[in-house]
């Protein structure tokens, strides 16, 4: 049987940020995306980074993703410290232990599906583990579609494709950034049931940042952020809970801009 990645560790970390701040500009241009954040993202679940615009979501997933350097702090994946890491090593850690969807999917146009998937392990001279490809690209429907470029496929499709892309390589953690901003409802739908089904059946972990309740209701966990900071959490939320929270927090911001 094929070993399956984060299997039975669903109270182990994957990923943590300590004390992290994240400046941008100098003097009174400064803006801090993020405040001191602290938080453990656990192996296993499906969790959500929720937030009004501005509140350093996308910044924090950035950090964690080994996208981009916090100004201080710590950002800590699968045990390793980012910080520490030359940028070779960061370069083989996103490429072999980190997945990405994003919202623009980012596949390259002349590629099938089936090379589009397989990417990660090419780039790192990689074979497949074609019975987990197999069992990859079937939990997304995409058996019939290997051999279509990108343009030959629905929005849902090339998603699709991407998830199955970031998990291919079996990553210690999955980062989407808002992976149905594009799509449809159907479409997202199609996505967000793949997402989940891949953290319960094959004990990945993923985390998503997103603006949609609907999206945010698949999860285990969401992480709520304002003004670089974490200000609260839910646990097994549903979409009303969701919604007040937000609202809750854009009143905040409202009212902060207002005074």
């Amino acid at each position: 049987m094929t070993e399956q990645p984060g299997e039975g560790a669903a109270t182990e970390v994957a990923a943590s940020a300590k004390d992290l701040t994240k400046t941008y500009g100098k003097g009174e241009a400064e803006v801090r995306a993020l405040d001191g954040v602290t938080v453990d993202l656990m192996k296993g679940e499906f969790t959500a980074v929720m937030g009004p615009s501005g509140s350093g979501k996308s910044t924090l997933m950035h950090c964690l993703a080994a996208l981009d350097t916090p100004t201080a702090g710590e950002a800590i994946v699968d045990g390793t410290s980012l910080g520490r890491l030359k940028d070779k090593d960061l370069t083989t850690l996103r490429r072999e232990r980190v997945g990405f969807v994003f919202q623009s999917f980012n596949l390259v146009p002349t590629l099938s599906a089936e090379e589009n998937i397989l990417l990660p392990l090419s780039l790192a001279g990689r074979k497949p583990d074609r019975e987990w490809f197999d069992q990859v690209v079937d939990s997304v429907g995409l058996r019939p579609r290997l051999g279509h470029r990108p343009s030959e496929m629905s929005g849902g499709q090339q998603q699709r494709v991407a998830c199955a892309r970031a998990l291919v390589s079996k990553p210690s953690i999955v980062f989407a950034d808002e992976p149905t901003g594009n799509l449809d409802s159907t479409s997202s739908a199609e996505v967000l049931g793949f997402l989940r089904r891949s953290v319960d059946e094959f004990g990945q972990t993923v985390v998503m940042v997103t603006h949609d309740p609907v999206a945010a209701s698949y999860t285990d966990r969401i992480v709520f952020l304002a003004d670089g900071k974490i200000v609260d959490e839910l646990r097994n939320p549903d979409r009303d809970q969701i919604l007040a929270k937000m609202a809750s927090l854009q009143d905040v911001a409202a009212q902060k801009a207002a005074g």
